[in-house]
C-alpha cells in the first residue's frame, strides 16, 4: 500500500476534489482510506449513553485510494510514490520515495 496512516494527501476526484488532509485510517482489504475533513457524510444516530439526544452527526467516510495522491514533503505538491532499497547499518531497507523530488517519505 502506497498510502499509510499519518500521510498528508490530496483528493484528486470526487465531491471533495482539491481538499487536503491527514490519513486517519487505512482499510487495506477494501483499498480505502479515511482522510481528516474529507468526504463528510451525515449519520443519523439513536439516543445512547455516549450521545443522549441522538440526532444527525457528520463524520468522515472512507474514500478510494485511487482518488488520493501523496503530498511531496519537499515541494508540497501531489506526487506518485516509488520504492527504493537503502542500506542502513549494513542492512537493506525498503523506503518510500516521492517520484517528483526523490525525497524519502517517513
Amino acid at each position: 500500500m502506497k498510502i499509510r496512516t499519518g500521510d498528508q494527501v490530496k483528493v484528486l476526484s470526487g465531491n471533495s476534489k482539491g481538499a487536503e488532509g491527514k490519513v486517519l485510517q487505512v482499510f487495506i482489504a477494501e483499498n480505502r482510506a479515511v482522510v481528516e475533513g474529507v468526504n463528510m457524510v451525515k449519520k443519523h444516530t439513536k439516543p445512547s449513553a455516549a450521545n443522549p439526544n441522538g440526532g444527525i452527526i457528520e463524520k468522515e467516510a472512507p474514500i478510494h485510494i485511487s482518488n488520493l495522491a501523496l503530498i511531496d514533503p519537499k515541494s508540497g505538491k501531489p506526487t506518485r510514490v516509488g520504492r527504493k532499497v537503502v542500506e542502513v547499518n549494513d542492512k537493506k531497507k525498503i523506503v518510500r520515495v516521492a517520484k517528483k523530488s526523490g525525497e524519502v517519505i517517513d
